[in-house]
């Protein structure tokens, strides 16, 4: 499933919304529509306030519609909230794993997922606060995403280290579990420094160290 980006979603949210307007009252969308709508307000209203202190009626207002309206596509907060999170889960996994297919350059497969952890982090719509940073995570539905987010990131990962160095599923599966733990753990940490190194440098300074522990492995066929 190729998901879209939470800045895709807030713009075609907030186009939607506008178009569900007319003199005052909300015009009927197509039900596809609506549900973007609803859930670019309600990552507006989770990015900003958490999943606790957020109410539907807040996320209804936003949208500019009626509760009952809301309550027609998504029974209750949480349905909402996990809805909105498949979509951002989706997203990351997505990434990584098209940076695995770009090239077969294994360097730039590491930078590309570097790539993909910044690119997330440093989104204008702030949705990797709903992955990496909920308030929600000791609710059963919401870990089991963000640890299958974790679990399909370090399969694409393991299934190339594999393929082009011949170590064992556990080993490469190591490997890549650090790789990922580094480029969310770093992507964080420069967005929450304030961006003080450039997106680009930062990347290629962290997808450097990485390489040089990968790289060390040989490609299979040649000598050790």
């Amino acid at each position: 499933m190729t998901s879209a980006t939470g800045g895709a979603q807030a713009t075609g949210g907030a186009t939607a919304a506008a178009e569900a307007r007319t003199a005052g009252r909300p015009t009927r969308l197509p039900r596809s529509a609506r549900r973007r709508q609803l859930l670019a307000a309600a990552q507006d209203v989770f990015v900003a306030q958490g999943y606790h202190a957020a109410a539907m009626d807040d996320i209804a207002e936003r949208a500019g519609v009626s509760k009952p309206v809301l309550y027609q596509h998504f029974p209750g907060k949480l349905e909402l909230y996990l809805a909105l999170l498949d979509t951002h889960c989706d997203a990351i996994v997505d990434k990584v794993r098209a940076a695995m297919a770009a090239t077969t350059d294994n360097k730039e497969r590491v930078r590309g997922a570097v790539r993909a952890y910044f690119d997330f982090v440093d989104h204008e719509s702030e949705a990797f606060r709903l992955v990496f940073e909920s308030d929600l995570r000791n609710e059963p539905a919401v870990r089991e995403r963000v640890a299958r987010v974790e679990r399909l990131c370090i399969a694409a990962l393991t299934e190339t280290i594999m393929a082009d160095t011949g170590v064992s599923r556990a080993r490469a599966e190591l490997l890549a579990a650090g790789l990922t733990g580094a480029a969310e753990t770093a992507a964080q940490f420069w967005l929450a420094g304030g961006r003080q190194v450039p997106k680009d440098e930062a990347e290629q300074l962290l997808a450097a160290v990485i390489w040089r522990g990968i790289a060390s492995f040989p490609l299979q066929g040649e000598p050790a």
